[in-house]
Parts: structure tokens; sequence; C-alpha cells
């Protein structure tokens, strides 16, 4: 019988000010949305996202500012002219997490709190003691500060053969 780990769930990120690095950043250019995760040096989860066109594919002006001010403070460059966002990958930025409570829309009665990045200024690297996966979370477990080689050569998954099945 498996045993299925159990994690704690989703936690939002307490108000106040943090260190996060960079594990991921992506573009879709169809949409014009851009994602930006990041990892606090506790292991705190937070994804950015900005929609930097609107629906006439035009660029969405207040989006990209925020968008190229997060981009400028994370790599500590403000002469940056433009900038794929998998630069941004393993980058530092420490940021104010403020909380903004809003009225749900699937229930009147409730609020929904989100997280929400403030003041932002450029970082070097975490200012405590990282956890594991605050180092190793991003494409494949691999980040510049951890370089593990695989040590086990990869299973190999068998199943049917179609071929050796339909002659």
């Amino acid at each position: 019988m498996a045993r299925i780990p159990m994690t704690s769930g989703f936690v939002l990120i307490p108000e106040g000010e943090y260190i996060f690095r960079i594990y991921d950043a992506k573009y879709d250019e169809e949409f014009g949305k851009i994602e930006v995760k990041l990892v606090t040096a506790q292991g705190l989860t937070q994804i950015e996202r900005f929609s930097i066109k609107d629906k006439d594919d035009n660029y969405n002006e207040k989006a990209l500012n925020a968008f190229s001010y997060f981009a400028k403070t994370a790599m500590n460059d403000f002469s940056l002219e433009d900038i794929a966002p998998e630069e941004l990958i393993d980058r530092y930025i420490c940021a104010e997490v403020v909380h903004t409570k809003i009225q749900s829309n699937k229930d009147p009665n409730k609020t929904v709190t989100f997280a929400n990045l403030g003041d932002k200024s450029p970082a070097d690297g975490f200012d405590e003691e990282p956890t594991e996966k605050a180092m190793t979370l991003g494409k494949g477990g691999k980040t510049a500060a951890s370089t593990t080689k695989r040590t086990q050569e990869p299973k190999t998954v068998t199943g049917l053969d179609l071929d050796k099945l339909l002659g």
C-alpha cells in the first residue's frame, strides 16, 4: 500500500519584509502574461503575475511599468532596455508583503486575502540561512547554488509494446 506524504497546505506569507529568490519566470506571448515565481528563505512561495498586453494585443502601460520596475530592481540595473523573463531566475529581490482583503466574488459574506509585494529593493541573496527548498526549488531542482548530479540511472518504464501487439 502506498503512503502519500502530507504537506502543510497553502500558507499565506505573513505581512512583513522578505528577501525572495526568483526560481521561475515565464512569458506567455499569446496572452501577454508574465508569471514570476518566488521563494523566501523559509520556503514560503509567492507568484507575481503581470498582464502586459490587453485583449487588443496592445501594451498595458501600468502592468508593463510594474514589471519593468520589478525586473530592474531584481537585476539591480535600472538602465535595462529589455529583458527575457528567464534572465530573472536565481536573482533576489527584497519586498514588503502587504495583505489586501476584498469581498469574495463567490460568497458576498466572506472576504479573500491576497499577499501583494509592496516596496521593493535589490538584494544579493538571503539574509538568513535558507531551507533546502528555498535553494533547490525551480527547474529540475537545479540552481546556481545547487548543482547536484544524478547518482542513479533513470528508471526504465516498461509497458505494452504496441508494435508487438499489432504485429
